[in-house]
């Protein structure tokens, strides 16, 4: 298995108001919309690296996108509704067919200082749909997207 590590990768940042309706009876944010997020902001990295739309990539070479397979996340502080978050996003690890995303989500208070609210990396694959039609398959790492996201 080959995996390279870039020094300095593109990061992308994607930004995120949090709603009252995203806040449990406690008014912290309910875990399950980090990863909504989080799955939003890995798509807005892409797209922001010059990778066309899933739907459009599917047309040309076949990829349907890039499911999630592992993750692995920590959370340090809560967030409330009102806060605008920042979700920093790059790729920490290109493998053969899978590759590290890792997120930091953050939030700049009034005084300038910044809260780390959660760290999360996750394994995704590039997928295409089986030849048989019965279910996906992970494909080799595109060289282009990688060029484009690197």
């Amino acid at each position: 298995m080959t995996a390279t590590t870039s020094p300095q990768p593109r990061t992308v940042v994607y930004t995120q108001r949090v709603e009252f309706g995203d806040c449990d009876p406690a008014r912290i944010v309910w875990f399950p919309n980090f990863f909504r997020w989080i799955d939003a902001a890995s798509r807005h990295f892409f797209l922001q690296c010059g990778v066309p739309p899933w739907h459009e990539t599917e047309k040309t070479s076949g990829l349907i996108g890039t499911p999630l397979v592992d993750t692995h996340a920590r959370f340090v502080k809560t967030a409330s509704y009102g806060d605008t978050l920042q979700i920093h996003v790059h790729v920490a690890e290109w493998r053969e067919k899978s590759f590290v995303q890792r997120y930091q989500i953050r939030r700049e208070n009034p005084d300038a200082s910044v809260d780390l609210i959660m760290e999360c990396d996750e394994v995704r694959i590039f997928a295409a749909h089986r030849e048989d039609g019965k279910g996906i398959r992970a494909i080799p790492i595109p060289a282009d997207i990688k060029a484009l996201c690197s």
